[in-house]
């Protein structure tokens, strides 16, 4: 299993991003060894589809959930239809939220929940 998590930086103890789609890098994390690849997020500057575009780029690289601070309606939707759960409403260090994600503690999100942000 790989677990995409939006991240402020290039280190499990770096923060989890609110931002999906516009966060500065994914962290892809085989929770089993804490091994992670680091993803730097070319859709940052995007002008509009940069949740769809960066679903698309956590689709390619094998990921099977996405911890996130928030996801909107159509990049959810694009990782729903990739088979990706997908869990939003997650704030912490990398690591921790990884973590707290094994142990079952996190939930995904419903495929019609997007963050209040996009409500």
């Amino acid at each position: 299993m790989k677990i995409a998590v939006s991240s402020t930086g290039q280190t499990l103890d770096d923060a989890v991003e609110a931002r999906f789609g516009r966060c500065p890098y994914f962290l892809i994390v085989s929770p089993a060894t804490l091994e992670f690849e680091v993803i730097a997020n070319v859709n940052t500057e995007q002008g509009g589809s940069a949740g769809i575009q960066s679903a698309q780029l956590i689709a390619k690289n094998g990921a099977s959930v996405v911890l996130t601070g928030s996801c909107g309606p159509n990049a959810l939707q694009v990782l729903k239809e990739a088979g990706i759960i997908v869990v939003t409403g997650v704030t912490g260090s990398v690591s921790q939220v990884v973590q707290q994600f094994t142990a079952g503690s996190l939930k995904s999100a419903p495929s019609t929940e997007t963050s209040p942000r996009f409500s």
